[in-house]
């Protein structure tokens, strides 16, 4: 384990210089564009809008919202940071050394688009990207619909694996979606891989559909549509429009889901989420409302209706009507629904969305750009929901290229103090475990030199973050936060203590056993942690280090990379 930062004058230097690394040499930006007329999004399926003109309408309406509240952008990222983040974002993890090298070389004029393109790419015979892509989207999506402990624990209904099984065939087929969501909401079949009629999507809904499935209504309302109603199951929203029975006319779509449990003893092996038919309050299957209490207590009753009004017959027969199926069809042929998955994606990108929080939309919630979310709406939506275009569009957008670093024409630009997002810079945030944890391996390759179980040490790692409260809603939160606690964590832990071995087949070996000069091993150990070289500075002190360790390469090798891994510039996505 390489000595302690405060025990050696250089290394407590390099280690100080590179965590004040976000305040430091603020860029100084250009005076500020105009914004040019955005071309209008287009209304019908069929006059879809090219890459190109989208990409321009984001550009035109973000540098408006600039000239509005008079400020200059951030200048543009480096091509070092710019890889770095777009393999983050896409990939889930950082650039290797040899991917970032060959970007930062490449001299071709186009060469962020081509990188996208080849990232994005739908054929797995031609790039090995597709594997990586779909894994990470199925890890965002699995983490989305059932949370980080759902599927962890003994007792739980849910298969994880087969959630994650269906998520990855999804996303590796670029599935629409629309189709996707479809499926998500009307799934029926058996959850686990491997069992007759498996189908991995119930594994969503199987756990929502206790207590009359009201976590189910909440969950689908706010994750689909971006609309809150959890907030009116007992009474009327009372800062907004949303009444009591739109919650329980939406709950009403739920009521012939049943997950039927098949147990050896007492474990439950596997989960079969199916529809039965519906009585009703009225013990009428012909008219199979769901009653609830208003807050003076009388009961009132609704039929299966639609955040929007929509009524659908009211019979529990599922041979006349299948709720879920009329659910899903509803949901996705709604306006709410591809307005709801822009808001979300465009936030995964740029840290912030349209709206605060996301999954609260609706005339009482303040849209920071509005006319941009409702042509982007209308653009995914023209490409048949096509979710690996609507991420072209974004990461391909001036906002997504600006630095991180802000400076006096944008310091007020501030969403975290409650400022409405400008996106004149690149806002830092902390990695994802997830993507803290493939980084490191991708960064040191780690997972070369260990032959044990990449998945289950990959699952023990993440599983000290994630904390289930077994609220109504199915709350969790996440211990990932930048506290002392998760810092000690990432100095001492064994996967970093693995990172900074120098076993044969890691980074660390291959930059001490390599005769290169001295200059350019360190170089070498910037760029495959931070996508760039060091600085004059750094370099400085380095050597210092290097002399301080009386030239012992190793040491004074292994001190450098374990400083690199636990700075903020390693841990941020900047």
């Amino acid at each position: 384990m390489p000595v302690v930062a405060s025990r050696l004058s250089p290394l407590a230097l390099l280690l100080a210089a590179l965590v004040a690394w976000p305040a430091l040499g603020a860029n100084e930006t250009p005076e500020r564009p105009q914004a040019p007329a955005t071309e209008q999004a287009q209304n019908s399926l069929g006059a879809a809008r090219s890459d190109s003109a989208v990409i321009e309408a984001i550009n035109a309406r973000i540098k408006q919202g600039w000239a509005d509240a008079d400020v200059s952008p951030s200048s543009r990222a480096t091509d070092g940071e710019w890889c770095r983040r777009v393999y983050l974002d896409v990939m889930g993890r950082i650039p290797s050394l040899d991917e970032v090298t060959a970007f930062l070389k490449d001299r071709d004029r186009d060469k962020r688009a081509k990188l996208v393109d080849r990232l994005l790419t739908n054929d797995d015979t031609k790039d090995r990207y597709l594997e990586q892509y779909a894994r990470n989207w199925a890890t965002i999506w699995s983490n989305l619909l059932i949370g980080r402990t759902g599927g962890m624990d003994n007792r739980s209904l849910i298969d994880r694996d087969g959630m994650q099984q269906y998520l990855r065939r999804s996303f590796e087929r670029n599935k629409p979606y629309d189709r996707l969501v479809f499926e998500l909401v009307s799934a029926d079949g058996v959850n686990k891989p491997g069992e007759e009629d498996y189908n991995g999507a119930v594994n969503y809904l199987v756990e929502k559909l206790d207590e009359d499935g009201v976590q189910a209504t909440a969950h689908v309302s706010r994750l689909f549509l971006g609309v809150q109603v959890q907030c009116t199951q007992c009474h009327n929203h009372p800062f907004n429009s949303w009444k009591q029975d739109q919650f329980w006319g939406m709950n009403a779509f739920f009521r012939q889901a049943r997950p039927l449990r098949t147990r050896e003893g007492r474990n439950v092996v596997s989960v079969r989420l199916a529809d039965q038919d519906y009585t009703g309050s009225s013990r009428d299957p012909k008219d199979a409302t769901v009653s609830y209490e208003l807050r003076n207590g009388v009961l009132a009753a609704v039929p299966p209706r639609f955040i929007d009004g929509t009524e659908i017959n009211p019979s529990g027969y599922v041979t006349e009507v299948n709720r879920r199926e009329e659910l899903a069809r509803l949901i996705t042929a709604s306006d709410e629904m591809p307005r709801a998955i822009v808001n979300r994606t465009w936030a995964h990108f740029l840290g912030y969305g349209f709206t605060r929080p996301i999954d609260d939309m609706g005339p009482h919630n303040r849209t920071s750009h509005p006319e941009l979310l409702d042509e982007l709406a209308l653009d995914f939506k023209a490409s048949q929901f096509d979710l690996k275009r609507l991420i072209r569009w974004i990461v391909l957008s001036e906002p997504y290229a600006l630095s991180s670093r802000a400076g006096k024409s944008n310091d007020k630009d501030d969403p975290a103090l409650g400022n409405p997002p400008l996106f004149s810079r690149f806002y830092l945030r902390q990695m994802r475990a997830e993507e803290l944890y493939e980084s490191l391996l991708v960064a040191t390759k780690a997972d070369e030199t260990s032959q044990k179980d990449q998945d289950a040490m990959k699952r023990q790692w993440l599983g000290q973050f994630a904390i289930a409260f077994g609220t109504d809603d199915g709350e969790e939160a996440t211990t990932f936060n930048g506290t002392i606690p998760q810092a000690l964590m990432m100095m001492n832990s064994d996967l970093v203590q693995r990172a900074t071995a120098c076993e044969p087949g890691s980074m660390l070996h291959d930059v001490v056993q390599s005769q290169l000069p001295d200059k350019e091993k360190i170089n070498r150990l910037y760029l495959a942690a931070l996508a760039r070289p060091a600085t004059g500075p750094e370099m400085k002190l380095a050597h210092e280090l290097w002399q301080a360790r009386g030239g012992d390469s190793l040491s004074a090798t292994q001190d450098i990379w374990w400083v690199l891994l636990n700075t903020n510039e390693f841990i941020l996505n900047h």
